[in-house]
């Protein structure tokens, strides 16, 4: 006989065991997931190069048939390919059946023509060299640019009738209809005199490389000179070979001889060369130099050698004649940034400043006087988009939701008709064309895959989700995620800190359970934000193990206005890990946290910050990981050191009293160090420094050297064999160390 209660028992005990089934065959996250296999990958649209016709734009398209790679138009408000503009198989030289393999591509500005660069030779973080070819969209022909060795930034001029590149410290331009090549400088010479691009202590730290602009009408060449002949040499070892081979470049380090900049105009049809009066005091930096829409007027930005006064000159291109237009003066810093924009028609410019405590967008006409500020608040403006001169509306990120948040807004030249665009929570990243009809928007999120959509402007309206990353949320439903929370907390002077949270799989309020803070630090930088975190994967992978994930953004960092980032100033490291081990209690005392297993991880500023812990953190820390530390300010460039810290001649306490090197007897923890030797950035001196500081007061400690790894200490297999390391360092020294049994 059929017995109903019976079969919804065995139904429901089925359905049970169904859901417990499919509960345990969620995966655990795996070191090869994320550094061999990249499992977690986002999928995103890059290569995204606007036409002139914001309605279309081009990208690379791999010819899987015929192994080449293709230019393809796409059609922005279908997202369809409507021509292919290059087939890869046209990319051929007179006489060779093989088409080159390229690794950027740039259009002229009238897109008849299109300069492919291959061979690509990487120098330091934003410096490369490579051989370029002109092709000629009409008739298909590929002319190599030059035979003199690898250029460097070959640029068009803005008639796309010339090119211009830097080669052997000199600067070049060839005239496309004759392919005559013209040297401009004569005197470029390594490690002596540099035409054409930056320093490296330029390159690194006011984040440019290229150091020539061509004027508005073609006719003229700016460009920068760097006599770094009295800049001391710093040398590396690069290993491999039967002897190492020296590797000598010039680096600045704090309170040392910088390059003597100079600023000049090439006149071609004139031949002629003139340099601008920068002024008498030789010991300045020019970070900053860009043409205004008057081809004979060039905009110069001068910084003092304490980067507290930053003045922009307007010098006349045919007599190298100045002054200066606006001067921003600051108690602390004038931070440099890329938002001076002049409008056309010498009708003024806009230029964005902290002076009202908050980062905002101002109207200046062209003599230097305020017409307007445009925005005002208690926010600031992360980044200024542009400008759209036919409609005149300014677009910009800013904070104004949330200092973890980035959103984009339109407002007019008047500072009226604001309106936030971006509606999704999260951070915002935008691409757009340049007639301003269309941009991309690269939106970000905690706990969830970003997305890539298409947005018609002015309005804001959504066209088209071109990436949504379906299937990579569908991937994650089949792992085990932990949510990553956010929480504030306040400070002994009522200051307070953002910080987020990942707690283990799994978790058990009742549990105790050891915790990584994960710290960065730096000025002006930000680690809590509305977007998963750098290294999440790994933290997964930790949390996975039983291990919360903490992160704090202290005093000094970014997104909440001058005061809050500036009173650092003089004292870097001071009140930075004085919040760091504030936080470290906070986090000891909630009923979750066994506090005697808190470890701090940091890379950079980060690593700084980790054995700042140990050495000044008094027994709150158990262990640390340092990755490419600073250990002493003395060791690192001018320009960042100096512009927070004076020069060591003028502030040497506040270089000494927050060096670890200077408190390695009072470390208290277990300590992982990792260096890598080819280090250009934060030289291996510093570990080797802090090793002899440690071995002078008898502390124990472990270190790890990556041979002629950079700043990143990755390529290859290196960052599977770090992120072993580490997380067996971790195992233990934190999860379950000698004498626990892991959780309490």
């Amino acid at each position: 006989m059929y017995n109903k209660s019976k079969s919804g028992l065995l139904a429901l005990l089925f359905c049970f065991y169904t859901v417990a089934t499919v509960a345990q065959q969620k995966k655990d996250i795996t070191l090869e997931d994320i550094y061999r296999n990249s499992t977690f990958a986002a999928k995103t649209v890059s290569g995204v190069n606007w036409m002139r016709n914001g309605q279309f734009y081009t990208a690379e398209i791999a010819d899987e048939k015929n192994k080449v790679t293709d230019v393809v138009k796409f059609e922005v408000t279908t997202g369809k390919p409507v021509a292919t503009i290059i087939e890869g198989e046209d990319l051929k030289l007179t006489g060779s059946d093989k088409p080159i393999a390229f690794d950027a591509y740039t259009f002229s500005s009238d897109e008849k023509k299109v300069l492919f660069s291959t061979e690509r030779e990487q120098i330091y973080r934003r410096s490369s060299k490579a051989e370029f070819f002109v092709y000629e969209v009409g008739t298909k022909k590929l002319t190599q640019l030059s035979k003199g060795g690898k250029q460097m930034y070959a640029s068009f001029s803005p008639d796309g009738r010339k090119v211009a590149f830097a080669r052997d410290n000199n600067l070049f331009y060839v005239d496309l209809a004759t392919m005559q090549e013209t040297q401009v400088t004569q005197n470029g010479r390594y490690n002596q005199i540099i035409n054409g691009f930056a320093d490296w202590v330029y390159e690194e730290e006011f984040s440019f490389a290229q150091a020539f602009f061509w004027s508005p009408d073609g006719n003229k060449i700016a460009f920068y000179t760097f006599d770094e002949s009295r800049v001391p040499e710093y040398n590396m070892q690069m290993w491999g070979e039967l002897y190492p081979q020296d590797y000598r470049f010039k680096y600045p380090k704090a309170g040392e001889a910088n390059s003597v900049v100079s600023i000049s105009v090439y006149d071609l049809p004139g031949k002629k060369t003139t340099r601008m009066d920068t002024g008498a005091e030789k010991d300045i930096y020019i970070p900053r130099v860009k043409w205004t829409s008057n081809a004979n007027l060039l905009s110069i930005q001068r910084l003092n050698r304490l980067q507290n006064t930053l003045e922009i000159l307007h010098a006349n291109a045919t007599t190298g004649q100045a002054q200066v237009v606006l001067k921003e003066v600051d108690k602390a810093y004038v931070d440099i940034t890329d938002d001076l924009t002049y409008l056309d028609k010498d009708k003024g410019f806009i230029f964005s400043s902290e002076k009202d405590g908050f980062n905002h967008l101002y109207y200046y006409n062209m003599q230097g006087k305020l017409v307007r500020q445009i925005t005002k608040g208690n926010w600031e403006i992360s980044r200024f988009v542009g400008l759209d001169e036919k409609s005149k509306t300014l677009y910009y990120i800013s904070t104004e939701i949330s200092p973890l948040d980035r959103h984009l807004y339109r407002i007019s030249l008047t500072g009226k008709g604001k309106k936030r665009l971006t509606t999704a929570p999260g951070n915002h990243t935008i691409n757009m064309s340049q007639d301003y009809k269309y941009y991309l928007d690269y939106a970000a999120a905690a706990n969830t895959p970003s997305t890539v959509s298409l947005f018609g402007a002015p309005a804001g309206k959504l066209i088209k989700v071109l990436e949504d990353n379906a299937a990579l949320k569908n991937k994650l439903a089949g792992y085990h995620i932990s949510e990553q929370e956010f929480f504030t907390f306040k400070i002994a002077d009522n200051t307070t800190l953002n910080g987020f949270l990942i707690k283990p799989t799994n978790f058990d309020p009742n549990k105790k359970y050891p915790v990584l803070m994960y710290v960065y630090g730096g000025p002006g930088s930000q680690e809590v934000l509305n977007m998963m975190p750098r290294n999440n994967w790994w933290f997964q992978y930790l949390a996975g193990k039983g291990l919360i994930i903490a992160c704090i953004d202290n005093r000094g960092t970014g997104g909440r206005g001058a005061a809050f980032k500036k009173v650092t100033y003089a004292n870097l490291g001071k009140y930075e890990i004085a919040d760091q081990i504030e936080g470290a209690q906070y986090l000891g005392k909630l009923p979750y946290v066994d506090k005697s297993r808190i470890g701090m991880f940091g890379h950079s500023f980060g690593g700084y910050m980790t054995l700042l812990a140990l050495t000044k953190g008094n027994g709150v820390f158990k262990a640390g990981i340092s990755v490419a530390p600073v250990t002493n300010w003395r060791f690192y460039d001018t320009v960042y050191t100096e512009r927070y810290l004076k020069t060591p001649q003028d502030n040497a306490a506040g270089y000494d009293q927050n060096s670890p090197l200077f408190f390695a007897d009072k470390m208290q923890g277990e300590l992982l160090l990792i260096h890598g030797t080819g280090d250009d950035n934060v030289h291996f001196q510093n570990a080797v420094a802090m090793q002899d500081a440690l071995i002078s007061a008898n502390k124990q400690f472990e270190s790890f050297y990556y041979p002629n790894r950079s700043h990143g200490i990755s390529g290859g297999n290196t960052l599977l064999h770090r992120f072993n390391m580490m997380t067996d360092f971790l195992e233990r020294n934190l999860i379950n160390p000698k004498g626990t049994n892991g959780q309490q």
